[in-house]
């Protein structure tokens, strides 16, 4: 029986790497279905991720002779099976535009991911979950019970198994201490206007200013509040005679279908980190 895995690795870069990757999938009778490679010379590494299928593969040995291999490079690496839908949570406040795509989407096949349960600071969205058969956990969150609110994510986030969290216009500021436990699995999605115009309304503000362009950044949580690598982000043009409505319905448009794409290339295993950046291959 045939089987697909992803393996993604980033090291230091040098002469032969490409060939010493294919060379060792070669010799385990293993066919290149997919490769992409970037150098940074600014950083002197090396990024790659490589798709390929092999027969009836014994993944405990594939494993331990991958881990021998890449100790001779200094690699980082990743390998993962196409046919296991990464296991994902997500968060949710009020505003539930990104996740009613997220949730068509996936119920479409559009998304290889396995939606384990919904948390929400608020009773919105409970019918919406149960509509798609989905477990929906209600944590109110306050300044005084913060805390024991985050204990109370971590661990159904840890008893789902989950591989990625997404903040789908989830508006609470998560600690430092649960942004390093999520750190590289968890996906943020704001408007572009950071830093001009926080707060609740930016929209109302950015029509005050006369905005030319809305956008949307999809990135990776880290405790520096909206500052994690960017995975990506789009722009949409706003004219003189747009209202508030038309600017809040156009930006949510966007940050629904930059957050999808984000959290589609992420489940692919598409995203690998450089540093405070990332490398994307699409």
């Amino acid at each position: 029986m045939t089987e697909s895995f992803i393996l993604t690795l980033s090291c230091p870069d040098r002469l032969g790497l490409v060939h010493a990757v294919s060379g060792f999938l070669l010799e385990r009778d293993a066919n290149i279905e997919e490769a992409a490679q970037y150098n940074d010379s600014a950083t002197g590494l090396f990024f790659m991720r490589v798709q390929f299928a092999c027969q009836s593969p014994d993944l405990p040995t594939l494993k331990a002779e991958l881990a021998t291999f890449a100790e001779s490079f200094k690699m980082n690496w990743g390998l993962h099976s196409t046919r296991e839908a990464m296991k994902t949570v997500i968060m949710v406040s009020k505003d539930g535009r990104c996740l009613n795509d997220l949730l068509f989407r996936w119920k479409s096949g559009l998304l290889p991911i396995d939606i384990r349960a919904i948390v929400s600071n608020h009773r919105d969205f409970y019918q919406l979950a149960a509509s798609y058969n989905i477990p929906f956990h209600h944590i109110p969150v306050t300044a005084a019970t913060k805390a024991q609110a985050e204990a109370k994510q971590y661990e159904i986030i840890q008893a789902e198994g989950a591989e990625l969290v997404v903040l789908a216009r989830y508006m609470q500021v998560l600690s430092d201490d649960l942004c390093k436990k999520l750190s590289g699995r968890a996906i943020n999605i704001h408007h572009s206007f950071l830093p001009s115009f926080k707060g609740a309304k930016p929209y109302y503000q950015a029509h005050d200013r006369g905005v030319k362009l809305i956008g949307a950044t999809a990135h990776y949580v880290t405790a520096d509040l909206d500052e994690g690598p960017i995975i990506e982000q789009d722009v949409a043009r706003a004219s003189h005679s747009d209202t508030v409505e038309d600017l809040t319905a156009r930006g949510g448009d966007t940050e629904s279908q930059v957050l999808a794409r984000a959290v589609k290339w992420h489940s692919e295993h598409r995203v690998l980190m450089n540093g405070h950046k990332t490398v994307i291959f699409k």
